[in-house]
């Protein structure tokens, strides 16, 4: 087994940057739905019943199947509930079901050597099977080091051999606040850990022979959970694996954020071909999961079949061949997040300001200042005055329409360039170019200039003869299917040609369903993992979403949604919540909402709720403050990941944790209240 570090390789993490090319991996058979190769992209969720619950786990599962998940994962935490997973099977199959069932295993291999003689799939966390997470740091000699690793291997092995024997499959699930303190100590808190983590316990399957696994890299901050997918695929290439994909944001949360923050993980990575399974974890009832995954997923069904369309209408061009377009380490590394070096433009936009967001009001009645409330801009009439909620944006996009009442002072008004022109107080008004007005405009004074255009304008005569100043914006549209990855062009194109001017990314979305309930999830889940994966990579100083039949509060918070998930900008408390499971001690989506209702003004602050200890201060990974079930009634809260008052009474417990954030001064009155 070895232990040595592996270099980093030169980016090629994906088929292709340009096109839209699914990664194929081994087949793994689990059950009858074989996942990886060719097979459909597969949707799973996990029950959150007690697993002793025979009953309950049964009818939780048809309803899981029923609304799409094609795998079934159940917690085994000792040998009792392994057990039971063959009475569960039993009476499903009875009931006509035959989903494949994945056991969850974290610290109990004996559990897991029962589990993996009755269902089809194991899951086990390397962090902490066979391992220990005592955030311990401990300096190891290379022998001592693999000292470890030969007794992690003989815990491991008996597994191994009862998964060959039984033709059973298993996920190799790293999750990034488990590590164990053995990996910690020699990678850190890093993606490449996280790697590692998995490729150790890979190494040994192989060594064995084995080689039905599926593997998973989950972090609850989309950022680090991207670079850690795209590390563990190049790290397989380069020993001649290819082992499906188990994708999932790990706590991601209940609600829109929960929606978003899911779609800016997981999409960023379907957008290039990687996945072979999809999880998005909600603080939901299981069931309302897999119409999620399934909206994500369904984007890349239509969109292979494109890419083979298109394929049909070039015949004479070659097969697209693996790993077709590199990246230059020089210009790019997308394992570190770095954003993209501009200038700052009238002290407002790129630079170190925060993505600015823009939302489009031309087609909005401009006659009642009440329009702008959807804007973050509430108008109170009786005192004819404006208060910035939260969510203010930055800009609104007026086209030619004029507002026949005065704007707040610190709001921005984008008009196209003609209309413009004719303004008699531009004050606060700024011009929107095309490429080619821009480059004839006889009027280009104003403090702020935004020019739209495309990634094919990059090679046109009129961007050769384009004015630069420091007051220039770039505003970068797309009508591409695979639209992110025209819109990354772009972005290394600049960074080729040696420009810094700011961008904001522009997406338009239209929708086949009239429902919109579907179409604000649509738009949530597409405009997250188009916007999302080139801001994880820092790309973008701005964002503007256009949906004409979306109304306009909902893609004013979809879009901070988005800048909040990508830690781009902050502009709300962050929960960091497990989904629940059998393993959990309290109702978590109810718990949820009440720390929610309690500590949502408080901007900036991360709290992760979890259901039990084995999600709970490794889980948090970042999170600054963090309320885990430690027991029946009982509560652990913890400041970062120490905990500070154990076991306490989940009566009083919220009372508790809002007595440490005021006592670390992190505390504010609602002025909402």
């Amino acid at each position: 087994m070895n232990t040595a570090s592996i270099k980093t390789l030169p980016g090629r993490y994906c088929n292709s940057l340009t096109e839209y090319s699914r990664f194929v991996t081994r087949e793994v058979t689990i059950g009858d739905v074989p996942m990886g190769g060719i097979n459909p992209i597969r949707i799973q969720s996990m029950t959150t019943t007690d697993t002793m619950d025979t009953i309950g786990t049964v009818e939780q599962s048809i309803r899981m199947i029923e609304a799409g998940c094609d795998y079934v994962r159940i917690t085994a935490p000792s040998i009792k509930e392994a057990k039971n997973l063959a009475e569960i099977k039993k009476q499903l199959r009875a009931r006509g079901y035959t989903a494949p069932l994945v056991a969850d295993i974290h610290f109990t291999p004996n559990a897991a050597e029962v589990a993996a003689r009755i269902v089809e799939k194991v899951r086990v966390n390397p962090g902490n099977y066979a391992d220990k997470k005592k955030f311990d740091q401990i300096d190891y000699t290379d022998a001592e080091y693999q000292g470890e690793l030969e007794r992690i291997y003989q815990k491991f092995a008996p597994l191994v051999k009862i998964c060959k024997e039984y033709g059973t499959a298993m996920r190799i699930g790293t999750n990034h606040g488990s590590l164990s303190d053995r990996i910690m100590s020699r990678y850190g808190d890093t993606p490449r850990g996280m790697v590692e983590s998995a490729m150790e316990f890979m190494r040994m399957c192989e060594t064995l022979n084995y080689y039905s696994l599926v593997v998973s890299m989950k972090s609850s901050n989309p950022q680090v959970m991207v670079q850690a997918y795209r590390l563990l695929v190049e790290t397989m290439v380069a020993e001649g694996m290819n082992y499906p994909l188990h994708l999932g944001v790990t706590e991601a949360g209940d609600g829109e954020d929960g929606r978003i923050k899911s779609a800016v993980g997981i999409g960023t990575l379907l957008e290039d071909g990687l996945g072979d399974t999809v999880r998005v974890s909600l603080t939901e009832e299981p069931e309302a999961e897999a119409p999620v995954a399934i909206a994500l997923v369904n984007r890349y069904v239509e969109r292979a079949k494109a890419e083979r369309q298109k394929a049909k209408g070039n015949a004479g061009e070659k097969p697209l061949s693996p790993f077709t377009f590199r990246l230059s380490p020089q210009t790019h590394n997308p394992y570190e997040y770095k954003r993209r070096h501009t200038y700052e433009a009238n002290a407002f936009i790129g630079g170190h300001m925060v993505p600015r967001v823009v939302v489009d009001l031309s087609n909005k009645n401009l006659k009642d200042p009440a329009v702008l409330n959807a804007a973050g801009y509430l108008y109170a009439p009786l005192l004819d005055k404006y208060n910035m909620a939260e969510q203010s944006v930055d800009f609104v996009y007026l086209g030619d329409s004029l507002p026949s009442f005065n704007f707040p002072g610190n709001l921005k008004q984008l008009y196209n360039y003609a209309t413009w022109l004719k303004l008699a107080d531009k004050t606060m008004c700024h011009p929107v170019f095309t490429l080619n007005e821009f480059v004839n405009a006889a009027d280009r004074s104003s403090a702020l200039k935004l020019v739209k255009l495309k990634h094919t304008d990059l090679d046109s005569d009129d961007f050769g003869a384009l004015p630069f100043d420091p007051s220039l914006i770039f505003v970068l549209e797309t009508d591409e299917l695979h639209g992110m990855a025209e819109q990354r062009a772009f972005f290394f194109k600049l960074e080729e040609m040696g420009l810094d001017v700011p961008v904001i990314i522009k997406r338009n979305y239209a929708f086949s369903t009239v429902d919109s309930i579907l179409q604000t999830q649509d738009l949530q889940l597409h405009a997250a993992t188009d916007l999302g994966a080139l801001l994880v990579d820092g790309f973008g100083d701005g964002i503007w979403i256009e949906a004409p039949e979306v109304e306009t509060k909902v893609i004013t918070s979809t879009a901070f949604g988005i800048l909040q998930a990508t830690r781009s900008r902050i502009s709300k408390t962050e929960y960091i919540s497990c989904p629940s499971c059998g393993r959990t001690l309290f109702d978590l989506m109810e718990t949820t909402q009440m720390i929610r209702s309690r500590t949502s003004h408080l901007k900036g602050l991360k709290i992760g709720i979890m259901g039990c200890i084995v999600n709970g201060p490794g889980e948090m990974a970042d999170a600054d403050y963090g309320y885990v079930g430690s027991g029946p009634g009982k509560v652990t809260l913890y400041r970062g990941k120490e905990a500070v008052k154990k076991n306490i009474s989940s009566t009083n417990a919220l009372d508790e944790l809002i007595g440490i954030i005021v006592e670390d001064g992190n505390w504010i009155e609602n002025s909402d209240l």
